[in-house]
């Protein structure tokens, strides 16, 4: 009989990982995943940053930070910003990432993400939420 057990090495995500790419190129047109990450710095302290990458023409915002005395100055949307003019110059036509409602749903909204999805009780009492937007509007070029 298999044992299903818990691992904490790399090296096991690592080859699930390639596994399912492997499945899945199969099925689909394999792409050429690029990572993205954009660090603020003041000094010697990191103010901000973003992480995600960029994959079948879509920017994937995975983490996104802003130090909260940084807040309401702009700072976070310029990071969003030039994630998506790098994704743009990657060839991305849309974007999505993920949000709860303790964080700022509203700014991503004001940006014009759109929620096509949610998860009520993700933690309990509170809704995580899905968002896309599009980068590039074709009907224009």
């Amino acid at each position: 009989m298999e044992e299903i057990a818990i691992s904490h090495a790399d090296d096991d995500v690592q080859l699930i990982r390639r596994m399912l790419n492997e499945y899945n190129f199969r099925l689909v047109q394999p792409d050429n995943h690029e990572g993205l990450c954009l660090v603020v710095r003041r000094g010697d302290s990191v103010i901000g940053g973003l992480v995600g990458g960029t994959y079948w023409n879509w920017l994937y915002v995975e983490l996104f930070w802003v130090d909260e005395n940084e807040r309401h100055a702009g700072l976070g949307t310029r990071i969003l910003a030039r994630a998506e003019e790098i994704a743009i110059q990657r060839g991305c036509q849309n974007a999505h990432l993920e949000t709860h409602d303790f964080q700022n749903l509203g700014f991503y909204k004001k940006r014009g993400y759109q929620v096509f999805g949610e998860l009520a009780d993700l933690p309990e009492g509170h809704t995580k939420f899905f968002l896309h937007k599009r980068l590039i509007d074709h009907r224009h070029s």
